[in-house]
């Protein structure tokens, strides 16, 4: 039986087919066949792996990640209404994501092989990793104009997805692990943002 192909591989072929046109997911779903879900979700992930929010992408992505990973958290078989398979990727809009995606895919690629398959192949694990996608899409859904708020949980679901298309438990504990980092984070700028807010009203005050 033949390995399936690298996630690289996959994509570059999708960005040779869509060339500089717009494309709809739906024509992304037909073009990545049986693992196109996941590497639907791969795809939406990668313009935030950048330390910088994206402007306007964040919640119609983040909305279409959260779908998909709801329908796996419930044991269904992962599915975008029609209406958002004829939401249309801007012209170039895959080729200018693999202009920076290309290089850290093939990073990863390196790494990633199937380890702890006990983590990707149960069942109950694999919707329990799925609430976990959901969970840091909705953070996505928040268009924060502050770094790295979309970069944890956008790293969290890239690790979570691409362990569980190639078996990898490393890449699920991994992605376990940045997602805690992004709590974390988000838990900081809370208290740092009620700080700021307590030390301007006494200054009002004084």
């Amino acid at each position: 039986m033949n390995s399936p192909r690298k996630l690289s591989e996959e994509l570059a072929e999708l960005r040779a087919r869509a060339g500089e046109r717009a494309i709809t997911l739906r024509e992304v779903i037909y073009a990545l066949g049986g693992r196109a879900y996941l590497l639907l979700v791969l795809l939406l992930t990668l313009p935030f792996i950048t330390p910088i929010p994206v402007p306007g992408l964040s919640t119609p992505f983040g909305l279409a990640i959260a779908l998909i990973a709801l329908r796996l958290s419930l044991g269904q078989r992962p599915l975008l209404p029609k209406k958002f398979q004829r939401k249309e990727l801007p012209a170039g809009f895959i080729g200018k994501v693999f202009t920076v995606a290309e290089k850290i895919l093939r990073f990863l690629e390196k790494f990633l092989r199937p380890r702890l398959t006990f983590l990707t192949d149960t069942p109950l694990l694999r919707q329990l990793h799925a609430v976990l996608m959901l969970l840091a899409a909705l953070a996505l859904l928040l268009p924060l104009p502050i770094p790295f708020t979309n970069s944890f949980p956008a790293w969290a679901i890239l690790l979570l997805a691409a362990g569980l298309l190639e078996r990898d438990g490393v890449f699920i504990l991994a992605g376990y692990g940045v997602f805690a980092a992004g709590v974390l984070y988000f838990i900081f700028l809370g208290e740092a943002t009620a700080r700021l807010l307590h030390e301007m009203m006494q200054w009002l005050k004084s």
